[in-house]
């Protein structure tokens, strides 16, 4: 911790511990959702895309709406990541509770409304309080640890199933635990940068996405379509399922991509910083289509160990170029709104995304579902190297 604060701001440090934390407590849950909705509550494919995307659908929305508030009110994130986090972590816990999917489905739904209002001021409040320079550091920072917590969360959750025997439900509950524990470090322990640095003339502006440049935009329109590609990665779960998994394997596998992901996306965040945020972003798209070809291919679970491997790891490279690319395309006063815009354009693809997934599945079986999405991530890879970076003359 010494080492790492000689290197990162105190507040980027301190919200990478919330994310850990957080994810821990929401980890233990949602790799059991598939799980509970195909044995508990006798639900298929098509619900589980519908459940996961509804619910990102709606904190999308609410994303855009607690960005630009965050800038309106001169850049204080703080209040509204607290309000987020408190209410994520305070319903999170009730989805063990859930007797049919239309309640899951609610329950979820506030889980996510509770992301939405958080999600864009926290970035903006990491990317506020990095310093020059690091920007994609802090973000590769921040997911490396978000991502951890995903892995401890998912091993946690597997040693209550498999080794104390707790049912699936009581185990979500357990979950409220490191969840209170994300709350109290970020309201006690982190501060907001000064109001000198934090912007304190209060920014009041329409609500436009032609105020955006058409960089940002034609970026924003690209990630929408990556989304259809980026279906909810609970449904390899499901396929793990499928192949005869067990709900502690299932989890261990959770765990298990989370940790790929955690061991690359720091350096990914570095490189980012060091080479330019497109030939990461790149790599880390084209990676995904061909990850998901060979999720299209898996029949037998060692090969599903195997892709999924490869998959968290270039996932993880490109997770902290994907976020520092939109601080770089956004001014200081709007950084807030334009984190906002990125989790709604990457919100409103989410609800065909995972239904659509799921229909497929449902109509033609899981290797149709997964060629589907690399087809379109590959789409998405032309579009970004075509018609975004070749505007700007292949310039970050």
């Amino acid at each position: 911790m010494s080492r790492l604060s000689r290197i990162l701001p105190r507040t980027v440090i301190l919200l990478g511990g919330v994310s850990l934390l957080n994810d821990f407590a929401s980890e233990m849950v949602v790799p059991l959702i598939p799980v509970l909705l195909a044995t508990v509550l006798a639900a298929g494919p098509v619900a589980l895309g519908l459940v996961e995307g509804v619910a990102d659908a709606l904190a999308s929305f609410l994303r855009l709406w607690s960005g630009r508030w965050s800038d309106s009110l001169g850049g204080r994130r703080k209040v509204f990541a607290v309000s987020g986090y408190l209410l994520s972590n305070a319903v999170r816990p009730l989805i063990g509770l859930a007797g049919s999917w239309p309640v899951l489905l609610l329950l979820r739904s506030v889980d996510r409304v509770g992301k939405g209002i958080r999600s864009a001021p926290r970035d903006a409040l990491l990317a506020d309080s990095a310093l020059p320079g690091q920007t994609g550091f802090a973000f590769g920072y921040q997911r490396a640890m978000d991502n951890g917590g995903a892995v401890t969360g998912a091993l946690v959750a597997a040693a209550l199933l498999h080794y104390l025997q707790f049912p699936i439900q009581d185990t979500i509950f357990v979950s409220a635990f490191p969840g209170f524990l994300a709350v109290v470090l970020l309201a006690a322990g982190v501060r907001e940068p000064s109001r000198a640095s934090a912007r304190a003339v209060r920014v009041k502006q329409p609500l436009d996405p032609r105020r955006l440049s058409p960089v940002m935009r034609r970026y924003l329109v690209t990630l929408g379509i990556f989304t259809l590609a980026r279906a909810t990665e609970t449904f390899i779960l499901l396929r793990g399922y499928d192949l005869g998994m067990g709900p502690d394997a299932v989890l261990l596998l959770w765990a298990f991509i989370h940790l790929a992901k955690s061991s690359t996306a720091t350096l990914g965040g570095r490189l980012a910083d060091r080479v330019g945020r497109s030939p990461v972003l790149l790599l880390g798209w084209l990676a995904y289509s061909g990850n998901y070809v060979l999720f299209a291919l898996v029949d037998h679970l060692p090969a599903l160990w195997a892709v999924s491997l490869s998959y968290g790891l270039f996932y993880g490279l490109g997770e902290g170029a994907e976020r520092a690319q939109i601080n770089d395309l956004a001014t200081a006063e709007e950084r807030g709104t334009a984190f906002g815009w990125y989790y709604l354009a990457v919100g409103i693809s989410t609800i065909p995304a995972g239904v659509f997934f799921g229909w497929i599945w449902e109509r033609w079986g899981a290797p149709p579902a997964f060629g589907f999405s690399a087809a379109v991530s590959l789409l998405s890879v032309f579009l970004l190297l075509s018609w975004v970076y070749r505007k700007v003359g292949g310039k970050d």
